[in-house]
C-alpha cells in the first residue's frame, strides 16, 4: 500500500469521526508493504501522532514499511513533535532498519530543464 503521510493521516482523521478508525487501521496493519511517502513535510498534530505510532506499533516486527522523506532522520524527532511519541515512534522505525540515504540533483529537476529551454 502506498500513500502520502499527510493524506493517510487526514484519512483517518476522517475514519475517527466517522467511528470506523479501528476497522481502516486493521485494513493497513494487513498490507504486507507500507510505504509513507513525504514524512514529516507536514507537522503532525495530536491526532496524527497518535494514528502514527498505531501504524507502527501494528506493525513493528510483523510487516515491513518504507518511509521517505526529504527531512534528514535526525530532524524526524522535532517534526513528530511529542516527546513521548516522538521516542515511541523513532524507537520502533529507526533502530531496526536499513536506511539509504540520496544525496545530489533532483532527477526532476535535471529532467525540467533537459526538457524545457527556458530553464
Amino acid at each position: 500500500m502506498y500513500a502520502s503521510t499527510s493524506k493517510l493521516l487526514g484519512q483517518l482523521r476522517i475514519s475517527k469521526t466517522k467511528g470506523t478508525i479501528v476497522q481502516d487501521l486493521k485494513k493497513i496493519e494487513r498490507q504486507d508493504l507500507l510505504i509513507l511517502d513525504d514524512f514529516g513535510l507536514q507537522a503532525f498534530d495530536t491526532q496524527g501522532r497518535g494514528a502514527l505510532l498505531d501504524i507502527i506499533e501494528d506493525r513493528h516486527e510483523k510487516r515491513s514499511m518504507i518511509i521517505t522523506s526529504q527531512i534528514p532522520v535526525k530532524g524526524w524527532y522535532d517534526v513528530i513533535g511529542e516527546k513521548t511519541i516522538a521516542d515511541a515512534v523513532l524507537d520502533r522505525i529507526v533502530h531496526q532498519s536499513l536506511r539509504v540515504e540520496l544525496f545530489g540533483e533532483s532527477l526532476r529537476r535535471r529532467k525540467s530543464i533537459k526538457d524545457n529551454p527556458y530553464l
